[in-house]
């Protein structure tokens, strides 16, 4: 069994990297596109489409893979790492994307991606046992 707080926050991350996911591969696509770093090798809108399928990937599995979960916690860390560069690129290229149109309110997002890396794992972790 895992806490109530726990399960909370595992179902709204998973349901947020779902609708984010479903996002970057319908509505927001343009958006997403202008985040990509200029070191990525892959064309923008290609990388936009894979990181939205794992988003829903994760999200999915953050939801339901209960025996996993733990496992799941560490890759959607992962993943939160891995797209960090994208946020800084926001910021170092000024993109006003998703109404970050300031320089403040962008680098205000900087730290929001630490609080999803801590969130995930926290929210996934198996509880500890009494009296082991």
């Amino acid at each position: 069994m895992t806490s109530t707080a726990r399960t909370i926050g595992r179902v709204a991350l998973g349901a947020a990297l779902a609708f984010a996911g479903i996002t970057h591969l319908t509505v927001a696509r343009d958006e997403f596109r202008a985040q990509v770093p200029d070191f990525v090798p892959l064309d923008p809108d290609t990388t936009v489409v894979a990181s939205g399928v794992v988003e829903v990937g994760l999200g999915a599995a953050l939801l339901f893979a209960h025996r996993r979960r733990s496992l799941v916690g560490k890759i959607a860390a992962l993943f939160f790492t891995a797209v960090f560069p994208g946020n800084v690129a926001q910021w170092l290229h000024r993109s006003p994307a998703f109404g970050l149109d300031t320089d403040g309110k962008r680098f205000g997002r900087l730290f929001f991606q630490p609080v999803l890396v801590a969130l995930a794992l926290w929210s996934t972790r198996s509880p500890r046992r009494r009296g082991a």
